[in-house]
């Protein structure tokens, strides 16, 4: 499925998105969960930033 979502990143307007991929570990298990999301360039940092809250 990945190569599929990088594939469709490369041509055209998609080279305007990028995939962010942040870890989050769970204090209770201690367990690490991912997590996925495609936005603009221009919103990578506004995407981490509210995902680190």
């Amino acid at each position: 499925m990945a190569k599929k979502v990088v594939a469709t990143l490369k041509t055209g307007t998609g080279k305007e998105y990028s995939k962010v991929i942040t870890m989050n570990k769970s204090p209770k298990t201690g367990a690490y969960s991912f997590k996925e999301i495609i936005v603009h360039n221009d919103h990578v940092k506004d995407a981490l930033a509210g995902i680190s809250k």
